[in-house]
């Protein structure tokens, strides 16, 4: 009989431990491992696992770089690509439903985690609006506007027209600092500013105004600027 390659009895390993651990007994490179082992049946893995870890510096950098970048290295296609793009948007979407139908001037927490999640990675700046009822309550969300890596330009009107097709009663606004610092820029304050002002024609609430960056963000109700 022909003997079994050896990597399959550590996947074997691998997984036992993993298991055993209730997913905390594995190091970032071998969570990516055992990841890839799923994706890339019939292969050693664990050295694209140490490239991969070694060039996006870990689990952050892997699930937010492009299908070029990851292809770049030896050993991952289409399907390891579409595995881990897969990954990233079970996260999305578990954050998403943990702050669906939550108050989130209760639990502001669930808002931030949801949009850091969301907006890892994106290279360019993107606007998103969540719209609440009369309890606060995230009703859904939508992506209002896409600029360039430094800008975007958003019109109140485009926001206030979305609130009132959604019957809203307010709205929380999120964009993204690709730069990675969440800091607000002037631009950024003149804007909520802006917001601010013409909700209030309305009747809308403007309950908060989150920057994200890289390791941070940034909340205009938290700093006191709404």
């Amino acid at each position: 009989m022909t003997d079994k390659p050896d990597y399959l009895e550590h996947r074997k390993r691998i997984r036992e431990r993993f298991l055993n651990s209730s997913g905390k007994g594995l190091s970032d490179y071998e969570l990516i491992e055992l990841l890839l082992t799923y994706a890339i049946p019939r292969k050693d893995v664990k050295p694209i696992a140490k490239k991969l870890s070694k060039k996006f510096g870990g689990l952050r950098g892997i699930l937010d770089c492009s299908r070029e970048e990851l292809e770049k290295i030896e050993g991952i296609g289409s399907a390891s690509y579409t595995f881990i793009l897969l990954i990233k948007e079970i996260l999305i979407k578990y954050f998403e439903e943990n702050m669906i139908k939550r108050d989130v001037l209760s639990s502001p927490s669930y808002v931030v985690d949801f949009a850091k999640v969301k907006l890892s990675g994106i290279k360019d700046e993107v606007f998103i609006c969540i719209f609440v009822n009369t309890k606060n309550e995230v009703m859904e969300y939508e992506i209002i506007q896409e600029g360039t890596i430094d800008q975007v330009v958003l019109h109140p009107r485009k926001v206030l027209e979305r609130a009132l097709y959604k019957k809203a009663s307010g709205i929380i606004l999120i964009h993204n600092h690709p730069s990675g610092h969440a800091e607000p820029s002037e631009e950024d304050k003149a804007l909520t500013s802006e917001m601010v002002k013409a909700s209030e024609l309305i009747n809308l609430r403007i309950l908060d105004h989150l920057i994200i960056g890289s390791n941070s963000y940034y909340s205009f109700r938290e700093n006191s600027l709404l």
